[in-house]
């Protein structure tokens, strides 16, 4: 089957834990393989390296595009990252979206001497030095947060594209001005469109590159006997709703989530339609609504349901809901 990648309609999908056993991975690898269409994602894994899933999967066999969602910088130096993100275009023998972000400001206290100054800055600095280096540039560098002097050993790969983790504003702003993808996470579709689509068109056109496409994490269960969708949000999420600058974004959104209570976040992001849950062609509809408002890869995430039910029905709700949403293309 001929894969497609960056159609209009791009759904892909994020592995939803941090990876602990690559065979707990390898289902939904195999499921988009089999589908011949859309990316794996994962984000920062702190148990098996997320570089190093993805590796493990291109040595089984595994010819899908993987895309990080995203790493977290404080952890490795541009240079590093940009060994990293090589590596995994080469060995998986297609294009890799590294996918970096700051991080919350409490990891950046646990791995530095203190949280970073200015995260966006340091952000839109480290792309430009990841790129620099991945284009064959020589890097001399002693602002900002890393000192870098040095040209990367010439390699003939598949491209890497950069990604930055957007909630707010200012680093879309920062992703317009050296993204090729904005990666989005728990943000609702009028947001995309209202908020953060115009502040990565003005920082597209202050640069004068294109204006990054938009890559959005969206939490889904299917609605089935014996569920409670809020309880499912409430595992997919808690955490995201328990944190400051998740929550902000939300109450920017318009939906009034504080850190102090996840439990009404969880519901309020069902409730809006943040969190999409029904059948699996309800949740086809919900989906096409973040196309609607700008959003060119769906990432589906079925976290909540295999936190709540198990790696057997996480992967039961993602192969209905693909099924669901290729249905409705065919």
């Amino acid at each position: 089957m001929k894969r497609q990648l960056n159609s209009p309609h791009t759904t892909s999908v994020v592995y939803p834990l941090q990876a602990s056993q690559v065979g707990h991975v390898m289902p939904f690898a195999r499921l988009l393989e089999r589908r011949g269409s859309g990316r794996l994602w994962l984000g920062q894994s702190l148990g098996i390296e997320t570089h190093h899933v993805f590796a493990a999967l291109a040595g089984a066999g595994v010819h899908i595009p993987f895309g990080s969602s995203v790493a977290l910088s404080p952890l490795r130096h541009p240079y590093d990252a940009a060994v990293q993100a090589r590596s995994i275009a080469q060995l998986s023998g297609l294009p890799f979206v590294a996918g970096i972000g700051p991080g919350s400001k409490e990891f950046q206290s646990a791995v530095r001497p203190a949280p970073l100054a200015k995260p966006v800055t340091a952000a839109r600095e480290y792309v430009r030095t990841m790129r620099a280096l991945i284009d064959g540039e020589t890097v001399h560098q002693d602002s900002g947060e890393h000192s870098t002097h040095a040209v990367f050993p010439v390699m003939d790969a598949p491209p890497v594209e950069y990604g930055l983790g957007v909630l707010r504003p200012a680093m879309a702003r920062a992703a317009g001005e050296v993204a090729d993808v904005a990666i989005t996470w728990l943000t609702p579709p009028p947001y995309i469109r209202d908020v953060l689509a115009p502040a990565l068109k003005e920082g597209a056109a202050r640069s004068g590159r294109p204006v990054p496409r938009v890559a959005t994490v969206v939490h889904a269960a299917v609605d089935r006997p014996g569920r409670y969708i809020p309880a499912v949000a409430l595992a997919a999420a808690r955490a995201h709703l328990s944190a400051d600058h998740y929550t902000d974004m939300l109450r920017r959104a318009g939906i009034p989530a504080y850190p102090s209570d996840p439990v009404t976040g969880a519901r309020l992001l069902v409730e809006s339609g943040t969190f999409v849950a029904g059948t699996p062609e309800e949740i086809a509809d919900g989906l096409d609504r973040y196309r609607e408002h700008g959003v060119d890869e769906v990432v589906v995430n079925v976290c909540g349901v295999l936190n709540a039910h198990g790696l057997g029905a996480a992967v039961t709700d993602l192969t209905q809901i693909l099924a669901a949403v290729d249905g409705r293309r065919a």
